[in-house]
């Protein structure tokens, strides 16, 4: 496939429009397939044109950047990676209360552990994965640049943060990427983050494009989670949730109808045509979904499109918030 690339704000990070979300891959998405089918799964998705692969230290912890690593190990030249740290992965009896930890110590620390299991000189974009509140911005900032002045990192990204953090952070060490939920079903983000991230030149990538599968249409109230899938415990996915926000995928597959599209892709189409430097990372652990995700590059939708799907989810009320209470408010803060 002959993939589209678009750049990350004003930073110069080029990737494909379509990036990988690889945390399902052995985490947090049900029982974990086998290690060497989801090796030959983002194998398959760089021959297809991704360069764009998504981890962090906290997933497994530890064993997704180990996977992703070997991975994109025979790629590492033409791919970017970006990897996440600022949670409290030390011994149980030692963590700071709210898990969070990016004191410049732990963020130093955090580098150096995933350039060893990532296999690469140099992390292509290092999030900060939560803001701790417990350490100034512009001391995470001010780490992070000493990294980037010492070739250990490229570009600086934060997840999750509100426009002030961000405009604070960008002050000390210019930032790269904001990477927060983004979707058909949140849009929470429209309302300060990407105004500040036009203004400032950032680039955003939306994880969760699809909502947790749930934008896909094959998640309806009858469906069951396992262990290892946070999605047992969010609101938004109880059986009743579920079937109060079906509306929600009759109208993408209302338009896909139009399209020649499945629901996902339009949910991803409708992603890439806000921005030029929106970049959404779907993930899967199936090379059939894989092939669905990155065609969506492809579904053009115009600005009458866009208006009257805006209208249409204008009438539609979703159901069940995000997160449970204690994990939202580690969010946009």
């Amino acid at each position: 496939m002959n993939m589209q690339m678009r750049e990350l704000g004003d930073s110069g990070l080029a990737v494909s429009a379509i990036g990988f979300g690889c945390m399902g891959l052995n985490y947090h998405r049900g029982p974990a397939p086998e290690r060497r089918e989801m090796i030959a799964l983002v194998r398959a998705a760089v021959e297809r044109g991704v360069t764009f692969f998504d981890t962090a230290e906290v997933y497994g912890p530890f064993t997704n950047e180990e996977l992703v690593g070997e991975a994109l190990e025979p790629f590492r030249k033409g791919v970017v990676i970006a990897t996440k740290f600022g949670h409290d992965l030390g011994p149980a009896d030692a963590r700071r209360s709210g898990g969070l930890d990016s004191r410049p110590e732990r963020v130093r620390q955090a580098a150096e552990g995933s350039l060893k299991r990532l296999r690469v000189e140099t992390i292509e974009l290092f999030y900060q994965h939560r803001v701790d509140p417990d350490v100034p911005i512009e001391d995470v900032a001010g780490a992070v640049k000493d990294l980037i002045a010492e070739g250990k990192v490229r570009h600086f990204g934060l997840s999750e943060a509100g426009a002030s953090t961000i405009r604070r952070a960008h002050a000390v060490q210019p930032v790269a990427a904001i990477q927060s939920e983004y979707s058909f079903w949140w849009r929470q983000p429209e309302t300060e983050v990407l105004p500040a991230c036009e203004e400032l030149g950032i680039g955003f990538v939306p994880f969760s494009p699809l909502g947790r599968g749930f934008l896909t249409g094959q998640i309806d109230e009858t469906t069951s989670f396992g262990g290892n899938d946070n999605r047992a415990g969010l609101p938004r996915f109880t059986p009743e949730a579920r079937k109060a926000n079906r509306p929600v995928v009759d109208l993408l597959a209302q338009i896909g109808a139009q399209k020649r599209a499945t629901p996902a892709q339009i949910a991803l189409a409708w992603l890439l045509a806000q921005r030029s430097w929106i970049v959404p990372i779907p993930g899967t652990t199936k090379l059939g979904r894989l092939d669905e995700n990155i065609a969506a590059a492809a579904v053009a939708l115009t600005p009458d499109d866009i208006r009257h799907i805006d209208a249409a989810v204008a009438q539609i009320t979703i159901t069940g918030d995000r997160y449970p209470q204690a994990e939202a408010a580690r969010t946009q803060r």
